[in-house]
This record gives structure tokens, sequence and C-alpha cells, in this order.
């Protein structure tokens, strides 16, 4: 399908670039912008040449947008609670042309089971809030509290609702705080999920690590691979070079 040009913008909307693979993206600085985080899931994913992949908390969508790029045969979902935001992710699939490949879904991931059924999927995705619902910020809008904060998913919901919508071989990878780490390896193994491979991201090289990238499979042997840290700037406020190959096109994963 082709890219619909005429797709309206609401208040406050923009169109920008999403990297370099030719693709737009609807954003507004009052409701969702990708940020980095889904970028660096996006591309560290297993995504599978074939087969079904759910985005959940999918915001405007740009995880699945980015993760077609990586495969030319598989189906992807998005689910997300935000009415605005779920319309923002809708338009981004007719802006691209991929209404034959990205179906987004208005609803609560909680209810995701009832929605789609039990071990459907190859791949789940998620960017889920990072923060306890009583922790930080107060003065920001109901849009940025619920996909910041645990206000309404929590850790838990996303990695037993990953679990019983997963095939049993299929992959959950998420990006988190790395301080949630912990929380994270032991609810997945809670769940059935064994977690398979990780890699930290650093902000710079002499810092700790504040985000990590974890993927478990359903049902799979123990055994954890740690890949290389990931270090995000270089020489001041320059991408490393691997970021650099991420966002500029030279190359496609971080696996």
């Amino acid at each position: 399908m082709e890219p619909v040009t005429n797709v309206p913008l609401y208040e406050t909307e923009r169109i920008d670039d999403l990297l370099t693979h030719e693709m737009k993206i609807i954003q507004s600085h009052e409701v969702f912008c990708f940020s980095m985080d889904a970028v660096l899931l996006a591309r560290f994913a297993s995504v599978p040449k074939r087969g079904k992949v759910l985005d959940m908390c999918t915001g405007n969508g740009a995880i699945p947008l980015i993760m077609t790029t990586r495969t030319p045969e598989a189906s992807f979902d998005g689910i997300e609670i935000q009415e605005r935001l779920f319309s923002m992710a809708s338009r981004n699939v007719t802006l691209n042309g991929l209404n034959e490949r990205i179906t987004m879904h208005h609803g609560d991931v909680k209810d995701a089971v009832s929605l789609f059924g039990h071990g459907n999927f190859d791949l789940i995705t998620c960017n889920p809030p990072y923060m306890p619902a009583t922790s930080g910020e107060k003065n920001i809008s109901e849009h940025f509290a619920i996909a910041r904060h645990e206000i309404m998913l929590s850790l838990e919901d996303v990695i037993r609702v990953g679990s019983q919508l997963l095939k049993n071989g299929g992959k959950l990878a998420l990006v988190h705080r790395s301080t949630r780490l912990i929380d994270i390896v032991s609810l997945m193994r809670q769940y059935g999920i064994e977690p398979k491979r990780m890699r930290l991201v650093y902000p710079r090289r002499e810092a700790e690590p504040n985000m990590v990238l974890i993927e478990g499979i359903r049902g799979g042997k123990p055994e954890l691979r740690i890949q290389p840290p990931l270090i995000v700037y270089e020489n001041g406020e320059q991408y490393c070079e691997e970021l650099q190959e991420i966002y500029y096109g030279r190359r496609d994963s971080l696996e």
C-alpha cells in the first residue's frame, strides 16, 4: 500500500522523519514523541522473518513502524490505552502505507488476552511505564503521567500478560531502567519466560548504566548472554559510532 499524504493532523501535531528509512511519524510535544528507548528496543528485539509481533504500550506506534524495516513478511499489532495516542498510531500506519502489515488496537494491555487469545505471538515488545505511580513529577499532563508512571499498568502486568500471549518458544523483549533489572528477571522466571539476552546502556563511558534491553523466551532453558555495553555518547554530545549507524541507516539491528 502506498503512503497517504493527506492524513489529518490535529492541534500541536507535526510530521517528523522517523530515522532515515524514508518513513514519517506524527508527533506532538503535548502528548508523545518517540525516544531513544523505542529506537533501541526496535533494533534489539529478535524480529522474526515471518510470524506475528505485538507491541504493547505502543504510544504513537514508533516501535512497530521501525520493526517493519527489518523484515518484509512479519505482521504487527500494537495496543495502546490512550485514545489520542491510539489515533496518532493509527494515522502513522496510514501515513506510511503500512495498513496491510500493522493493525493498531485501542485497549488495555491487561485485557489483551481477551482480544488476541492465548499463545498467538512469536514476539512481544514493550517500552512500559518506568516509574512507580507514587514517584516523580507531579505537575505533568495525564498523557505523560500514564506513559511514565505505573498508574494503569505495572511491570508485573506486562510480563504476566506477555507470557499468556506468547507461543511456547516466543520471545518477550523489553527496555526499562537498569535499576529494575532484578525485578524484570524475577518476574520473567515467575511467569515462565527465561531471560536469554541482555544489553546494558550507558549514557557515557564513565557513568553507570541507566537502561537495560532484555529478551526472554517463553519456556526457554536457562542461559543468559550478556552483550557488550552500549555507550550512547562519546566526545561530549556525539552519538557513538554504533548509534550513528542505527540512526543513519547503515545497520538495522543491535542483535
